[in-house]
C-alpha cells in the first residue's frame, strides 16, 4: 500500500472513532445529577398497571437524583405521578418533589 493509501486509511479510521465515539456520548446525557441511561433502570417500577418494586439499582439512581430538578421532565413524561411517588417511598426516599401531589 501506498503512503498515501495509508494516511488515507488512517484519516478514515480516526474519523470512524470520532463518529463512534460522538455516537456514544449522544446516548448518554447528565440531568439532575444522574445519567438518563440510568434512570432507564427505574422504568419498570413506573409503568403499566401493576408495576414491581423498584430493584436496588433503580432505588441507587433515584436516591442520587436531584427530584426537584426531575419536576419539568416527570410533568412531561407522561407517568403517572402516583406511581413515581410509590417508587420514593419504596425506595426509602422521604422528600418527594414539590410536583408530585
Amino acid at each position: 500500500m501506498g503512503k498515501n493509501n495509508t494516511k488515507i486509511l488512517i484519516t478514515a479510521l480516526v474519523m470512524v472513532a470520532t463518529a463512534a465515539m460522538m455516537i456514544e456520548e449522544a446516548k448518554s446525557t447528565l440531568i439532575c445529577g444522574v445519567d438518563t441511561n440510568d434512570l432507564q433502570k427505574c422504568r419498570p417500577a413506573v409503568t403499566g398497571n401493576n408495576p414491581p418494586p423498584p430493584t436496588p439499582e433503580c432505588c441507587a439512581v433515584a436516591k442520587a437524583a436531584n427530584l426537584e430538578c426531575l419536576c419539568p421532565f416527570l410533568s412531561r413524561s407522561g407517568l403517572d405521578p402516583s406511581k413515581i411517588k410509590a417508587l420514593g417511598a419504596n425506595c426509602g426516599i422521604t422528600n418527594s418533589p414539590s410536583c408530585l401531589p
